[in-house]
């Protein structure tokens, strides 16, 4: 499971990535500019559902429910999975 910090770290990556500051997020998303900063930075406790949709949602972002392993993943079955996530990019 990946937790909170982690996915702050991530959210900070993706919005970097599309040139968008942490105020223009914030509001794109609909949530606080404190609760952005405090997630990116790995400050965040708890965070609700809609919260993480509304800011994942203005990156272009959405969660993914996949089987927990017991174990990390080989680099065949990451590789496996990113061909798949490609065949399923609307974008193209």
């Amino acid at each position: 499971m990946l937790p909170l910090f982690s996915l702050g770290e991530q959210i900070a990556i993706k919005r970097k990535e599309l040139g968008l500051t942490k105020p223009t997020l914030a509001k794109k998303a609909r949530v606080g500019l404190s609760t952005l900063d405090a997630l990116e930075n790995g400050r965040m406790g708890e965070l609700g559902y809609s919260k993480i949709t509304n800011i994942l949602a203005a990156l272009g972002m959405e969660l993914k429910l996949q089987q927990a392993r017991a174990s990390r993943p080989t680099l065949e079955e990451l590789m496996e999975e990113a061909r798949a996530d490609d065949g399923l990019d609307r974008r193209r």
